[in-house]
């Protein structure tokens, strides 16, 4: 299941950040799994976000049907992990994304962006999943405070 996950990411999208798993449950005994990845903010230094999602097993893919798809449920925590150093990051509202990953063959993807908080001087964070036919109200958010000494 994995191999298959990973090849249909390799061949349809590359991610624009390398994310490193550093957790994987397993919640079932059809081995559905929540994976866990750590992904450092390429343009921030010092801070990474986590991003916790579930991994379909092969059986549940078999029983349940919609073979190329998983949930689009996620978690997201960011934190400071670091001394904090903003680089050229977009201060737009529509922010920038620093991380994408297929959740289905073709229509859906996982991603994280970024949005600056110029008033309260604060990164957010938004994971959400992207959806082509419908879009998607699930979502999580994350907040790293910028003090002073990291504008």
């Amino acid at each position: 299941m994995r191999l298959m996950t990973a090849l249909a990411a390799s061949l349809l999208m590359a991610s624009p950040l390398a994310a490193e798993v550093v957790g994987e449950v397993g919640v079932d005994w059809v081995g559905n799994d929540i994976v866990i990845e750590a992904i450092p903010d390429p343009k921030v230094e010092g801070v990474t976000c986590h991003v916790a999602y579930f991994d379909r097993s092969v059986l549940d893919r078999l029983s349940q049907g919609n073979w190329f798809e998983d949930p689009s449920y996620s978690a997201l925590d960011c934190r400071q992990t670091g001394p904090i150093t903003v680089g050229d990051i977009d201060r737009g509202k529509d922010g920038e994304s620093i991380f994408s990953e297929r959740t289905s063959l073709i229509f859906k993807s996982l991603r994280v962006t970024r949005i600056f908080d110029a008033k309260n001087n604060t990164l957010v964070y938004l994971a959400h999943a992207s959806e082509l036919t419908q879009g998607s109200g699930k979502m999580s958010i994350s907040t790293v405070p910028l003090y002073e000494s990291a504008k």
